[in-house]
Order: structure tokens, then C-alpha cells, then sequence
């Protein structure tokens, strides 16, 4: 009985001592969330002030100007009461030379890629922090499913002391013949359960999938010479004549195309794309490091980018230099659906109901930026202000 209970209380003890240790774990969790939530928020705040001071810097120019105006009437308002008619003309033609200028107020807007940028990084945190919890409970779903495989394994038991009994010997530690048909079912139920999880995203709603939205932006150094960005840089078409652009190493030189500013290498990420004239054009994603001149640099030319492309009234997937034509599909607005973890980018039609025009699975090995690709003058794309 006395060990019984010397038993229990040195159980109770390495309880609390292991709930006090994974206490201070999760409270250096929540600091570092909160260290990471303290400086988006301050970014915020700075590039806030950093407006306002502007406006500040604005409002006494422009009341300087409205103190000027002001004298300048009551000097045209006390000639206009002079009744001596040459003292009247000497004023009137001092005020005529009088110089003026209209009232300049500059546009101050601010920064919208830190504002983009500064939110990415907090939903990336987020989505990075769900997946990490969903796989804990799924994989607690699955011990509890499988009892077996929670029993004493192979590895732990080696290390134990026996006590009246013999530690396992040589043959006993070659019995786990079972690894090639456990790991062959692992693959199998990997497979599944990919599959599984593209099928549960189809089925969800536009509304459901804003939860995931991505507000995108053109990089303005990956532009195409002849690439014309507009509309703060979420529109894009192609002039015939060049633009003159500065030289940067990351600009497209031979294929008329654009990146987007953000990229993702974690997460579950949504955007939406407008096809409003021309259906020469493709919508995909790459690697940052796909190349940016030569024939290898067209989007799905290369083993770094995936896209959907339209032709005139044919549509195709190409990945690879791979081209596999695709059922005609009318749409006007694509949505884009990139799981990172997943390892798999869903292009699908937007509407009531949304239709799958494609998917592709690959294992990412590097971070992600949405891509695009324009034919000719005329061709205009246009990246949706998502909502959520």
C-alpha cells in the first residue's frame, strides 16, 4: 500500500511538472504572437502618421493660401470703394500684378502593398497555426482509431529494464516485417487524403472560400517592357509601345508578362482574376526563381510554373512544357485556390456555382507568387478586390 501510494504521488508530481512545462511553452507561444501582432500593428500606425502628417502638412499650406486670398479681396474690395478713378486703375493694375497660383493638393495615399503585405503575414500566421492544430487533432482522431499502434513500440522497448524476464533478443527485434505494406498503405491513405481535401474545397462556397482571400497587387519590377499597370497596379495590359521601365533583374524581357507583389510559401491562399477583353491570355503561379528571359520563361513553359492558358475558344493546362487541352469552359471571372501544405493550386470558374476548370498537385519547394500572361494589345486582365 505504501508504494502503492509513493507510486501515486510521484505520478501526480511528473503531472504537474509536465503541465507546467508545456504552460510555459504555450506562453512563449502567445508572446511571440503577440510580439508578432505588436509590430504589424505598429507598421500600421507609422505608416498612418505618416499620412496624416501629410494632411497636417496640407491643411496650413492651404490655410496660408486662403489667409493670402483673403487679403488679396479686401484689397480688390477697398479699390473698388476708391472714388478717385486714377488712384482706382493705379490699384487695380497693382493687383493685376499680383502673382497667383491655384491651390495644389497633392494625392496621399497610403502605402497599400505594406497594408496587403501586413495582413498577408498575419493570415499566414493564422492558417500556419490552424493546419499545425487541425493535423495534432486528426492525428489524436487516428491514434484512438487505431489502438494497436499505440502499444508499446519496437523502438521504446529496447530501452526499458526488465525486470524476472529477459531483455527481447536479436530475433525478436527483426519481427516488424510489417514496414513496406504499412508504409505502401501510408502513401495510399496520403493519396486519399489529398483528394479528399481538393474535393472539400470544391464543394465550398465562394462566400466560404473569401475566408482565405488574397488581395494581390503587380510587382512593378517583373513587368514586361510592354506590360502597362494600372489602377494601383491590379490591372494590367499591353501597349505597342514600350514603356521605358528602369532595368531590374527580376523584369520579364522576352514574354509578356507580370508577377504578383505577394507571395506564399505556407498557408491556404484566394484570388480572383477578371478577363475583361481578349482571351489571349493565362493565369498561373510560379517559383521566384523561374527564369525571366528565353523561351524557357513563358508561363508552364518550365518545371517552375503552373497556369491555365486561353487561346481564342481553346483552353489548356501547361506545366512543364506540357500542354493538356481542357473541356471549354465560359467564364468571365477565374478564382485561383493554392494550398501550400496541400501541395496542389485549383483553378476554377467563379459564378453561382463555382466550376472546377483544372487542378494541379505538385510537392512546392519554394515560395509561390501569382503569375500572368498577355498575348498582344487588347488583351486586359484585371485582379479582383477580394472581400472577406
Amino acid at each position: 500500500m505504501n508504494t502503492v501510494k509513493t507510486n501515486q504521488s510521484q505520478a501526480a508530481e511528473t503531472a504537474s511538472e509536465k503541465k507546467d512545462l508545456i504552460k510555459n511553452e504555450f506562453l512563449e507561444i502567445k508572446v511571440l504572437i503577440e510580439e508578432r501582432e505588436t509590430q504589424a500593428l505598429k507598421a500600421i500606425a507609422d505608416e498612418e502618421k505618416r499620412v496624416s502628417n501629410k494632411f497636417d502638412y496640407i491643411y496650413g499650406v492651404l490655410g496660408s493660401k486662403k489667409k493670402e486670398i483673403k487679403s488679396l479681396r479686401d484689397q480688390i474690395e477697398m479699390a473698388l470703394t476708391e472714388g478717385d478713378d486714377i488712384l482706382f486703375l493705379k490699384r487695380a493694375a497693382a493687383l493685376q500684378q499680383t502673382p497667383t497660383k491655384d491651390a495644389f493638393v497633392p494625392l496621399i495615399e497610403m502605402d497599400q502593398n505594406l497594408l496587403h503585405s501586413t495582413y498577408q503575414s498575419a493570415v499566414n500566421l493564422k492558417d500556419v497555426v490552424k493546419l499545425s492544430v487541425i493535423q495534432c487533432r486528426e492525428k489524436r482522431v487516428e491514434a484512438k482509431q487505431t489502438p494497436g499502434k499505440t502499444k508499446t513500440p519496437p523502438v521504446a522497448s529496447s530501452n526499458r529494464t526488465f525486470v524476472g524476464k529477459k531483455p527481447p533478443g536479436p530475433q525478436e527485434k527483426k519481427k516488424p516485417v510489417k514496414v513496406a505494406p504499412t508504409t505502401g498503405t501510408l502513401n495510399a491513405a496520403a493519396v486519399v487524403s489529398t483528394k479528399e481535401l481538393i474535393d472539400s474545397f470544391l464543394k465550398k462556397s465562394r462566400e466560404e472560400l473569401l475566408q482565405y482571400a488574397a488581395n494581390i497587387t503587380l510587382d512593378y519590377n517583373t513587368a514586361h517592357n510592354k506590360v502597362i499597370l494600372s489602377e494601383r497596379y491590379t490591372r494590367m495590359s499591353v501597349s505597342d509601345i514600350p514603356q521605358n521601365y528602369n532595368h531590374h533583374p527580376q523584369r520579364f524581357i522576352d514574354c509578356f508578362q507580370v508577377l504578383g507583389f505577394q507571395c506564399f510559401k505556407r498557408g491556404i491562399h484566394y484570388w480572383e482574376v477578371e478577363l475583361q477583353q481578349n482571351n489571349f491570355c493565362g493565369i498561373g503561379i510560379c517559383y521566384g526563381s523561374m527564369d525571366r528571359q528565353g523561351p524557357e520563361s513563358r508561363l508552364g513553359r518550365n518545371s517552375s510554373s503552373w497556369c491555365i492558358e486561353w487561346f481564342n475558344s481553346k483552353i489548356s493546362s501547361w506545366h512543364n512544357d506540357v500542354e493538356k487541352c481542357l473541356p471549354n469552359v465560359k467564364a468571365t471571372k477565374i478564382g485561383v485556390l493554392l494550398h501550400c501544405e496541400g501541395g496542389f493550386v485549383i483553378f476554377m470558374a467563379v459564378g453561382e456555382k463555382h466550376n472546377l476548370i483544372y487542378k494541379f498537385k505538385a510537392q512546392f519547394t519554394e515560395a509561390l507568387y501569382p503569375a500572368f500572361w498577355l498575348f498582344s494589345s487588347g488583351t486586359v486582365l484585371s485582379l479582383c478586390q477580394m472581400k472577406q
